[in-house]
């Protein structure tokens, strides 16, 4: 009598087994990438550290000292301020200018602060620590877009032009910018990969960084509701948390300044206005303008005005090349914001930092560019060099003037 075959049934791979192998492959292609963002993160480090070396040698030159110029330059001494000691300090200057430090967002102050308990460092030395930080995830979060939508050389490319602003000088400062573009890129990466529970916790934290940071959440809001047509007005569940998410950050930072100072809507535009900002449709740019042209000013002024002019430009190529809509949304409000809203003029192009999809257009054609005509790139990218490093050691330690 024959025995019967024992038949072992082949192992079934349970949620753990096919986590584990999703997190591999996952690790595998971030591994493959991982060389060409090395390539853009490196050319990003060589041009912030020859910016802070310019500083160095400027500051040097003019008997100052660089250190504090980069951690306790005008706002950044308004954060190291809430970092070490909460909000509560309000200047007085002419009747209906009173500048209070509620007017700054909480989480960037909140990070120095929780750098200090743990590392033995002083505010204005953790400030610059998290900015440094910020701004090299942000350079990699740009990266990932660029790659996404362009490929490797424009995302390079895209990487550089950024680090190469005449105002990214800011980008090793003690400021905020570098944080609100890190968790921005990050965000509408999620959105571009259908993340959306990362795309709306990271848009609540670029909320908490500056006051044009609700311009993720516009941008991640505006994803949603394009997804609203083909899906017949149904999202699924992770994508309504992810809209809902997006604004907590920025609103509910307003709502406590309202709160605080007794007027739960009005009571934070209150406190911007004290600071001379208000979204006038630009009538005070327009009018500074004029006085720009009629009667001329320092350096700064008209290279700002060149500047934000260059922006909408970009902005009508970024339309043109049909980017992605929650990129077009995102810059679209960054652009609104600063051409839009009165006071500061000079701080325009530090406003208008973290709007690095402006910079997709230049991108790609610098990539184009360097693939048929490589000599002709090398002299465009050396020329931004020039001018990065030359105007912002300028910038710092010799306009005199609120970045």
């Amino acid at each position: 009598m024959s025995q019967p075959h024992l038949v072992t049934a082949a192992p079934v791979a349970g949620p753990l087994s096919r986590t584990r192998t999703h997190l591999i492959r996952r690790l595998v292609r971030y591994a493959e990438r991982l060389p060409t963002a090395v390539t853009a993160l490196g050319l990003f480090a060589v041009a912030r550290i020859g910016g802070m070396v310019a500083v160095a040698l400027a500051a040097r030159r003019s008997g100052q000292d660089t250190f504090q110029l980069l951690g306790g330059s005008w706002d950044s001494r308004w954060y190291t301020g809430i970092a070490e000691h909460g909000y509560g300090r309000t200047l007085h200057f002419e009747p209906g200018v009173v500048h209070s430090d509620l007017a700054f967002f909480p989480l960037y102050p909140g990070l120095v602060r929780a750098l200090t308990e743990v590392l033995p460092l002083a505010a204005a030395a953790a400030g610059l620590l998290i900015s440094w930080l910020a701004a090299a995830a942000a350079a990699w979060g740009m990266y990932a877009i660029g790659l996404r939508l362009r490929g490797r050389a424009t995302a390079t490319f895209l990487v550089l032009l950024w680090g190469l602003l005449p105002h990214s000088v800011v980008l090793s400062m003690a400021y905020t910018e570098p944080v609100l573009t890190a968790f921005a890129a990050w965000s509408l990466y999620a959105v571009l990969s259908g993340r959306w529970l990362w795309a709306g916790s990271l848009a609540a934290l670029a909320g908490l960084s500056r006051p044009n940071g609700f311009a993720v959440a516009a941008a991640v809001g505006a994803a949603a509701a394009y997804e609203l047509w083909p899906r017949r007005g149904r999202l699924s569940l992770r994508q309504w948390a992810g809209v809902l998410l997006a604004p907590l950050g920025w609103g509910g930072y307003v709502l406590w300044v309202g709160w605080r100072r007794g007027d739960p809507l009005g009571g934070y535009f209150a406190v911007q206005r004290g600071w001379g900002s208000r979204f006038d449709f630009a009538a005070g740019n327009l009018e500074f303008v004029r006085h720009l042209l009629a009667d001329g000013d320092r350096l700064v002024f008209p290279v700002t005005l060149v500047l934000v002019a260059a922006a909408v430009l970009l902005f009508g190529l970024l339309a043109a090349d049909r980017a992605p809509l929650p990129l077009l949304v995102y810059s679209g409000v960054l652009l609104l914001v600063a051409v839009g809203g009165s006071g500061f003029f000079e701080s325009k192009p530090r406003f208008l930092l973290p709007a690095f999809p402006l910079l997709l257009p230049l991108a790609a054609a610098l990539a184009r560019t360097a693939k048929a005509r490589p000599v002709h790139a090398t002299l465009v990218v050396t020329a931004l060099a020039g001018l990065s490093l030359g105007y912002g050691a300028y910038l710092v330690t010799l306009a005199r003037i609120p970045l």
